[in-house]
């Protein structure tokens, strides 16, 4: 069985930052296309940001220019950076991996932005 295991999510002042980590197995990582999504109390959860196995990104329009998602090969890790963290950005945020065509998820780690 995969597992997906994030760390990272913490209480934050808006306008902080913070970097969340997923680790994935060796045996998919090097091949899966990974992300992060999130879901808000009472929303739907929703798309943040992808990597491609070779290092294409992709964005919701409500995090560009503030997150950034990288993937380190050697350490079988994909992070999620944020910077101008808004109360907007509250949710339980969580890992996922696709490998062909098969879909993982991770249990999620929760960020809190507020004063």
């Amino acid at each position: 069985q995969v597992q997906l295991v994030e760390s990272g999510g913490d209480l934050v002042q808006p306008g902080g930052s913070l970097r969340l980590s997923c680790a994935a197995p060796g045996s998919i990582f090097r091949i899966a296309a990974m992300g992060w999504y999130r879901q808000a109390p009472g929303k739907q959860r929703e798309l943040v940001a992808t990597i491609t196995s070779t290092g294409s990104t992709n964005y919701a329009d409500s995090v560009k220019g503030r997150f950034t998602i990288s993937r380190d090969n050697a350490k079988n890790t994909v992070y999620l950076q944020m910077n101008s963290l808004k109360p907007e950005d509250t949710a339980v945020y969580y890992c996922h991996a696709n490998v062909n065509g098969i879909n993982y998820w991770g249990k999620g780690t929760l960020v809190t932005v507020s004063s």
